[in-house]
């Protein structure tokens, strides 16, 4: 990873499918998104989980397989030049994720899993820690600490939202400024913050129509960066789906977000 990624006047922007799909999708998106923050002078990152190992149904799609799926997303970063993110859901699958990520992402339901915090510390990677939706932001700094103790303080911390119910999500952005005291990057994921989850379909859901509201109120609270999951066609994703962002939206939204961030930054 680039120090200037850390060191843009901007924020750097965390997006891609939410799983590994076919290579040519793959690159489709890494390759629009790229071109685009290009063009607004905005670092990228690719995302895409090689494995969803947290998924509604027995039946949902998790991925093309961890050998492959991983050796997709490190094409995508050698072909477009780019960092790549995937996420680790335990402490054994860290070692052999980091040879092929720049960045190993810890999901929310597990960044109190203290052997799986350590493992990927282990690997000298970046970690992007996921705040889980039971916690807020100022408990966010023991999974930190977790990662810290293996010398390694390459974290990033992410806001995603706390569940008040039984299936809505809401962000709480006091959580922002909080995890920011700790001195580690903060992310605002706005694509999962919208998430409906545990409905009665088997498949989760969203209000995708509320993502540019919580990204929007996120720029102008000083996070630096965002994550977002997208797709040329949403309804045909194979996860998540129903809170992305269209990738011919993505442009606009950035837009705004720039705006509002250099305003801001004044």
């Amino acid at each position: 990873m680039e120090p200037s990624y850390l060191n843009s006047p901007q924020f750097f922007l965390i997006a891609g499918p939410c799983v590994v799909e076919s290579e040519e999708l793959c690159l489709e998106i890494g390759g629009r998104l790229k071109t685009m923050c290009e063009e607004l002078g905005i670092p990228y990152i690719f995302k895409a989980s090689y494995r969803k190992a947290n998924r509604t149904s027995l039946n949902s799609y998790t991925g093309p397989g961890d050998v492959e799926g991983l050796e997709r997303i490190k094409k995508v970063g050698q072909l477009l030049g780019v960092p790549t993110l995937t996420d680790v859901h335990a402490a054994e699958e860290c070692a052999l994720a980091a040879e092929y990520v720049d960045v190993l992402q810890i999901p929310a339901f597990l960044c109190r899993q203290t052997d799986l915090l350590l493992a990927a510390g282990k690997t000298g990677k970046w970690v992007n820690i996921k705040k889980a939706q039971f916690l807020n932001g100022d408990a966010m700094k023991f999974a930190a600490e977790k990662v810290k103790s293996t010398g390694n303080d390459r974290i990033w911390l992410t806001e995603r939202g706390n569940m008040y119910g039984y299936g809505d999500m809401v962000v709480d952005f006091r959580n922002i400024t909080e995890m920011k005291k700790h001195g580690f990057p903060v992310v605002m994921d706005v694509t999962h913050s919208v998430q409906q989850p545990n409905n009665g379909s088997g498949v989760t859901g969203g209000k995708p129509e509320m993502i540019g509201t919580i990204a929007r109120a996120a720029a102008a609270v000083g996070v630096q960066g965002f994550f977002l999951e997208t797709h040329p066609n949403p309804s045909a994703a194979l996860s998540d789906g129903a809170n992305m962002v269209p990738l011919e939206e993505v442009r606009a939204l950035l837009e705004q977000l720039l705006a509002i961030h250099r305003a801001a930054s004044r």
